[in-house]
C-alpha cells in the first residue's frame, strides 16, 4: 500500500530488456536508508519489487503484463522517476489509498499556468473515468492528486509549486504519457454494483431500482 506522496526522484542508470520484460537499475538516496530485498517500491506509480541493491541504487524487474499496461516501457537510461516506499504502519497518511497497480495510461493534451498552479488536462479511456469523481483522488505517475475537472475521456488536475519541484511532473508536457491509477474505493464500489445488477438482472424492475436507491 502507498499514499501517493513522492519521497524522491530517482534516476535510471541501467536497463536490461527483452521483447516482453525489463530490468531497471535506479539510483536513489533517501529510500536507500532502510531498503531490503523484497521491498515494494512504487516507480512512477507502479509497484515493483527490489531484487538487488547497493548503498546508492536498487534493481527491479518489470514483468510482461506491467510492460504492456504502463509507461515504463518508454523509459530510457537517464530518465527521472518518481519513487515511494510502501507505507509503514506507524507513518502519517498524507495522500490516499494507492495500490501501485496501474489501471492504464493517459496522454497530456494541455498544460497551462495560472497564478502559482499548473493545470494538466489528461486524455484517458472512458473505462477509467467511470470510477472517478470531481474533487476525488487520482494517482498520476504515482502522485496523489485531486481532480478539478472530469469529462468522459479527460481529467483536469492542478499542481502546486511544491509538487512540481518534488516530482517529475514538471518535466512532462503535451504529448507525454503518464500512468493512471484510479481511486481504489471507486473501483470496489463499481465492481460491487455491477455484480449486484448482474445477479438480479432477471428481476430488474422499477421497484428494484427504488429499493436500491437508484431513484
Amino acid at each position: 500500500m502507498f499514499t501517493g506522496i513522492i519521497e524522491e526522484i530517482g534516476t535510471i542508470t541501467s536497463i536490461r530488456s527483452t521483447e516482453s520484460s525489463i530490468n531497471f537499475k535506479i539510483d536513489a538516496k533517501k529510500i536507500m536508508e532502510d531498503i531490503s530485498l523484497g521491498d515494494s517500491i512504487a516507480v512512477n506509480g507502479v509497484c515493483l519489487t527490489v531484487t538487488e541493491f547497493t548503498s546508492n541504487s536498487f534493481q527491479v524487474d518489470v514483468m510482461p503484463e506491467t510492460v504492456k499496461s504502463t509507461s515504463l516501457k518508454i523509459l530510457s537510461k537517464g530518465s527521472k522517476v518518481n519513487l515511494e516506499r510502501a507505507m509503514s504502519a506507524n507513518g502519517r497518511f498524507g495522500g490516499h489509498f494507492v495500490s501501485g497497480h496501474v489501471d492504464g495510461t493517459g496522454k497530456i493534451v494541455r498544460k497551462t499556468r495560472e497564478s502559482n498552479a499548473v493545470y494538466y488536462e489528461i486524455e484517458v479511456l472512458e473505462k477509467l473515468t467511470d470510477t472517478l469523481i470531481h474533487k476525488g483522488s487520482v494517482t498520476i505517475d504515482g502522485i496523489s492528486l485531486t481532480i478539478f475537472g472530469l469529462e468522459a475521456t479527460k481529467i483536469l488536475i492542478s499542481i502546486i509549486p511544491h509538487t512540481l519541484s518534488e516530482t517529475i511532473l514538471e518535466q512532462k508536457g503535451v504529448g507525454d504519457i503518464v500512468n493512471i491509477e484510479c481511486d481504489m474505493i471507486g473501483k470496489y464500489i463499481k465492481k460491487f454494483i455491477n455484480q449486484q445488477v448482474q445477479q438480479k438482472s432477471s428481476s430488474l424492475s422499477e421497484s428494484f431500482l427504488k429499493e436500491n436507491g437508484f431513484y
